[in-house]
């Protein structure tokens, strides 16, 4: 599977534009229906249309495009009038949370029905005598029509045997690329033949989202909410995820970066390594006690929603082995809401799902907004922040190393066994992870096969882990360095043995 993360495709350069344009909504509309209902004509130039066969096509998509980044649902197309681009806005022009169920959708309009699994001869076939695909298929469904091979799709049952053995490279695989990412088969096709997301599977990774090349999967915004928040005078508090590391320009300091949250009318920054500090101590403790010792098989981590979903639905036998300890996420929220409780607080990070961890019923959060990094790049385009110009005038360094490894697949049971190497130095750690929905489907079938006994299995959604995430700027290995550098300039290894009293 291609990673696009990193390039300025004409999907990402949308994308942002209708985030800025959003923001600038927020910031600036004094008649929000008339503005909105002209941002269409604004972003999509009658002159310079280009990315669809019409003008007419690219404005209705980034009509829908808008209306989720509003946190608004998508417009039915099968309705003879589908309604305004306005309709429903008054429920979510408000300064709180603002959901509408579901997170991910797909604008119908700006699928391209790609093929979902198959085979095909290219031009690149030379009509060879040994024809090895022919003698390869089980099935006979390869056959020569005028010098050349050709695939009979009604008999080709997708074992891409042929393509193993073609000697030019003649034979390519079409696969739609939403549905390769997902690794808990959500996406269906209706029958145009249109990718679809089914919503009691879909866990919210968003990797189908980054993964379609024609832009047409989108997750709901709440930037439009959340500046509303910030203009209404109250005190706004952001926590960062340690996955910002890099997202924001290489000379983006992590103080550059909170100056710049400052700037942007942010009242405070904690980081989110701060809770992921507290439990890590916490499930360090639980690991010695439980697993080491035999009472509990095994023991899965917690912190990345999407992970811990997916095994709750698929392995509904895990649940009691999944942490109870407090999200990075929900435990840095617990502490900013002690510290100030007159304060709403935002999360910044780079994970789709955190949007749906917020607003669960089952857990309090104390997370009253959730960005992403893609959002607020958005926010900042939109107040004109230049951040390689900030100048440093604050510091970022609440957490240890530990705490900040957590934005990298591998860096939540390392940080684990860390705590227990210091705190426990007489126990014998196992730890495991899994990156990727579907080797993370793998590992608990093992687990539930009983390969897995004695071990602390980390799971994460996104291959790569946080900075992976759906709602990231750069490519994974630029910001797998970039976090692993925030990491070495933490003051300690890992947090103090008093730092696991949970709030």
């Amino acid at each position: 599977m291609s990673d696009m993360r990193g390039i300025d495709t004409p999907v990402r350069k949308r994308r942002r534009r209708v985030f800025k344009e959003v923001a600038n909504l927020a910031y600036t509309s004094a008649n929000l229906k008339d503005d909105m209902e002209a941002l269409p004509y604004k972003i999509v130039d009658y002159e310079k249309s280009q990315y669809w066969e019409s003008v007419y096509r690219d404005r209705a998509i980034i009509r829908e495009r808008i209306r989720l980044a509003m946190g608004m649902s998508l417009r039915p197309e099968n309705r003879e009038h589908p309604g305004h681009l306005t309709e429903g806005l008054e429920e979510s022009n408000i300064d709180e949370k603002y959901y509408e169920p579901p997170l991910m959708q797909v604008i119908p309009s700006a699928c391209n029905a790609c093929p979902e699994n198959h085979f095909e001869i290219t031009n690149a076939c030379m009509g060879c005598l040994a024809h090895p695909c022919h003698s390869v298929c089980p099935k006979g469904a390869i056959s020569m029509v005028d010098g050349k091979s050709v695939i009979d799709q009604e008999k080709c049952i997708r074992c891409g045997k042929c393509k193993e053995i073609c000697p030019y490279d003649a034979i390519c695989h079409k696969e739609r690329p939403c549905k390769a990412a997902c690794g808990v088969n959500a996406i269906k096709s209706d029958r145009f033949g249109r990718a679809y997301i089914d919503s009691d599977m879909c866990v919210s990774c968003g990797q189908c989202m980054v993964s379609c090349p024609f832009g047409a999967i989108a997750d709901k915004s709440q930037i439009f909410q959340l500046i509303r928040a910030m203009k209404s005078g109250r005190k706004i508090i952001a926590q960062v995820a340690p996955a910002f590391a890099g997202q924001f320009g290489p000379s983006v300091t992590p103080a550059k970066f909170k100056t710049a949250l400052k700037e942007l009318g942010f009242f405070e920054v904690y980081e989110t390594a701060i809770g992921a500090d507290m439990g890590c101590m916490a499930e360090a403790e639980h690991y010695v006690k439980e697993v080491a010792t035999g009472h509990q098989d095994f023991a899965l981590t917690s912190c990345c929603p999407s992970w811990s979903v997916m095994a709750k639905t698929l392995f509904p036998e895990t649940i009691d082995k999944i942490s109870n300890e407090l999200t990075p996420m929900v435990a840095t929220a617990r502490v900013i809401k002690k510290e100030h409780p007159d304060a709403s607080v935002v999360f910044i990070g780079p994970c789709a799902s955190k949007k749906l961890e917020a607003s669960r019923r089952t857990v309090r959060s104390d997370v009253d907004f959730v960005i992403t990094f893609e959002e607020l790049t958005g926010m900042f385009e939109a107040k004109g922040i230049l951040l390689d110009e900030i100048k440093e005038l604050d510091s970022l360094n609440d957490a240890t190393a530990a705490g900040r490894g957590y934005g990298v697949a591998g860096g939540v049971a390392s940080a684990i066994e860390e705590c227990i190497k210091k705190y426990y130095p007489e126990t014998e750690v196992k730890i495991q992870h899994a990156e990727s929905l579907a080797e993370c489907r793998k590992i608990l079938l093992l687990a539930k096969a009983g390969k897995m006994n004695g071990c602390l299995i980390e799971g994460m959604a996104c291959p790569g882990g946080c900075v992976a995430g759906a709602g990231t700027n750069i490519a994974i290995p630029q910001a797998v360095k970039a976090v692993q550098s925030f990491k070495q300039e933490a003051d300690k290894t890992v947090p103090d043995e008093d730092v696991k009293q949970s709030v």
